[in-house]
């Protein structure tokens, strides 16, 4: 996934968080570690990493810092050390899935509240347990390590089954929940999988698991003591035997890149459907007029990858056609957004045109009504927004939209003619008010157009032709005139 390059598995980044409610922080100033933080942001957030060695130890390195949280022998803690013995903790998971970190070397217990945090403890209390939080974008597809298959809802049997050798369409988004301190699945239709294998609309306790790491893959554990694996012949997602977990019931959660259809000028959908062309010649978008759309980092040109496994690629006389196996200079198109249209120019530095016989050429010099295409995001039914400072989220009791979250609100997305509907909590609309302020209890929709400017970020323009910023206040307002910087979201 997809042909030709390497799957791009998702570096699990966590916050650790105490019985008080706050996060393991790594301070710039002296190195120091406490346990202050009320909310996760990046001097939260922590890497697992293997220790030296075949041994079970790991390290634990700070985003922040970039250096690696250490004990001392008289249990003094800091985060200054590169990898040493100090550095080395064993991760002893509870039955309620916290987890107690004991030095490797002096075989106490890393613990405390605040700035009185230590690693002395010769035995476990509640002041030495750690819920596990992560600090990555919750939508992804997830990858079974077993089955080797992905998850996805399957409609016709009411279930989440591991049986997809590619995670293609709405129905392989993930979107995983926190809900007191566990984790739930959510569909991509909102329900969330139980233990027993049903899906359900509330995030009740049979619905809700604990993370726990094994060798750097994720595993499930239900409120039973069992593990969620594939099951069966169907690979039914549910919880199994297991009450440890195997090369079966362990996971990777894989970066979901957005995966789009286009409607040409003729009211067609572009299609691979007959043979190795790309051409608007359908009236419906399924797996064959779905494509993958990846932006490169550097040049913020993208891709389109078929589920025919290949790139649409430039050929001769201007062509596009879907044969390609590897990215190269002629994959990559430049997309242009014209309001509610995009147009896409070619690596000859032509724009792509519709034909009379609905076949896709860069072949003009302009563009017109041919060279335009609504672009729709179909693996985004729910949608969770993080900027620079956090997530997006509604404020408790008001209708305010806050940007500076470590929590985050899962927003309904609909389609609309290029543009989409964006529905909050309590069932309101977004909606623009006084100095730009974003709102989400509008009884009538806004039109908001997303636009993908770079890799997982995306920029979203009001109907005032502004996009949405977040700036330091935490506000949400439509007043950014440019697409970057803190008005892209990572989507």
């Amino acid at each position: 996934m997809p042909g030709g390059g390497p799957r791009q598995v998702l570096r699990l980044q966590f916050g650790l968080l105490n019985d008080a409610d706050h996060y393991l922080t790594a301070e710039s100033f002296g190195f120091k570690v406490n346990a202050a933080a009320p909310s996760l942001r990046r001097k939260q957030t922590w890497v697992l990493e293997p220790g030296p060695g075949q041994g079970p130890a790991v390290l634990l390195r700070s985003r922040h810092l970039g250096r690696f949280l250490s004990a001392a022998q008289d249990g003094r803690v800091g985060c200054e050390a590169e990898p040493g013995p100090d550095c080395c903790f064993l991760v002893l998971p509870q039955p309620d899935g916290r987890w107690a970190l004991r030095s490797e070397p002096h075989g106490r217990f890393l613990g405390g509240s605040e700035d009185q945090l230590s690693c002395f403890a010769t035995a476990v209390s509640p002041a030495e347990l750690w819920t596990v939080h992560l600090a990555m974008h919750p939508q992804a597809h997830l990858h079974s390590i077993g089955r080797r298959r992905y998850a996805h809802l399957c409609r016709e049997e009411d279930e989440m089954a591991v049986d997809s050798d590619m995670p293609w369409g709405v129905d392989a988004l993930i979107t995983l929940t926190f809900q007191d301190r566990r984790y739930c699945l959510r569909s991509c239709d909102s329900r969330y999988l139980r233990c027993d294998g049903r899906l359900v609309w509330e995030p009740e306790a049979q619905a809700r698991y604990t993370l726990e790491f094994k060798a750097g893959k994720l595993a499930f554990k239900a409120c039973d003591g069992h593990y969620l694996a594939p099951v069966g012949p169907a690979g039914t997602l549910r919880a199994g035997r297991n009450t440890r977990p195997g090369k079966d019931e362990l996971f990777d959660l894989e970066e979901s890149h957005p995966q789009v259809v286009l409607l040409a000028a003729n009211h067609r959908y572009v299609s691979v459907r007959q043979g190795i062309n790309v051409s608007a010649n359908q009236d419906e978008g399924l797996d064959h007029e779905t494509f993958l759309m990846q932006i490169d980092r550097e040049t913020h040109k993208c891709t389109f990858y078929a589920s025919t496994g290949g790139y649409w690629a430039l050929v001769t006389h201007g062509g596009i056609q879907a044969t390609a196996a590897q990215v190269s200079a002629s994959t990559m198109f430049e997309v242009e957004w014209r309001g509610r249209r995009v147009a896409l120019k070619a690596s000859n530095g032509r724009y792509v045109s519709m034909k009379k016989n609905g076949q896709l050429a860069a072949i003009s010099d302009f563009v017109g009504h041919d060279e335009l295409f609504t672009l729709k995001l179909i693996n985004r039914p729910l949608l969770v927004l993080r900027g620079p400072h956090g997530f997006i989220r509604q404020r408790r009791g008001s209708a305010q939209l806050d940007t500076n979250c470590s929590a985050y609100d899962v927003f309904q997305l609909s389609f609309s003619d290029g543009a989409y509907h964006i529905r909050g909590r309590g069932g309101g609309f977004w909606h623009t008010g006084s100095h730009g302020r974003v709102r989400s209890d509008g009884d009538c929709a806004e039109d908001f157009v997303l636009e993908f400017r770079a890799c997982g970020r995306l920029a979203i323009r009001a109907p005032s032709g502004q996009y949405l910023r977040g700036g330091a206040s935490g506000l949400l307002r439509a007043d950014a005139d440019t697409p970057s910087g803190f008005a892209l979201w990572e989507f």
